[in-house]
């Protein structure tokens, strides 16, 4: 049915979410803010950091809003030690996808230079013919990261399934009639997800083979 699938990265290959809620609120108790409650961090899961930041703590200034970025990075990679392992069924899955030679993708409100660190350290890179960022296009629900990736790829909306866990990644790919699949496990519950419409909602990855 498709030629190209594209993944949401937290949230629906990572198991992440709970160390970038931990970062969060360390850095906003770091940076001398409010601590916002776990809900409030994990509904914000799946945009990029700045757009993140305005969301969680309102009016900063600008170098308030640095000073935080700057915090939440460095706790994200270097002192938290919350466990950020791939999802039960994703290397099987992306195996399946590369034998059936469909091309693959990634479009995540991750940073560049995070991307590449999970990539090294789960040694998926490779399976991956393009990838956009949140530091590199507009911010998800907008579908730029996706247009950018079809372009690339010479690839056709129709031609394309996104993947993703919360309705920023189902809402940008809904605005290109893209077909979309949600997944249960990560951020957005499953009311939220059916809003956008999804071809399916999956509780696990390997669900997702007979799907593609």
């Amino acid at each position: 049915m498709y030629k190209l699938v594209i993944f949401d990265w937290d949230g629906t290959l990572m198991d992440s979410c709970g160390r970038i809620v931990s970062a969060m609120q360390t850095s906003a108790r770091r940076a001398g803010l409010a601590v916002p409650e776990e809900a409030a961090v994990r509904d914000i899961i799946g945009i990029s950091l700045r757009p993140a930041i305005a969301r969680l703590f309102g009016d900063l200034s600008t170098e308030q809003s640095e000073h935080l970025f700057e915090l939440y990075r460095q706790e994200y990679v270097e002192n938290d030690s919350t466990p950020t392992p791939l999802f039960d069924g994703a290397l099987g899955l992306l195996q399946h996808i590369q034998d059936r030679q469909l091309m693959m993708a990634v479009a995540t409100g991750k940073a560049r230079r995070g991307l590449k660190r999970v990539w090294q350290e789960t040694g998926t890179g490779h399976y991956f013919s393009a990838s956009r960022c949140g530091d590199e296009t507009r911010s998800k629900p907008d579908p730029d990261m996706l247009q950018q990736i079809l372009t690339e790829l010479n690839v056709q909306p129709h031609e394309a399934v996104m993947i993703g866990d919360t309705c920023y990644d189902l809402h940008m790919a809904e605005q290109l009639n893209m077909d979309r699949i949600g997944v249960s496990f990560g951020v957005h519950e499953s009311e939220r997800l059916r809003q956008h419409r999804p071809k399916a909602i999956v509780d696990s990855l390997t669900d997702i083979t007979a799907l593609i």
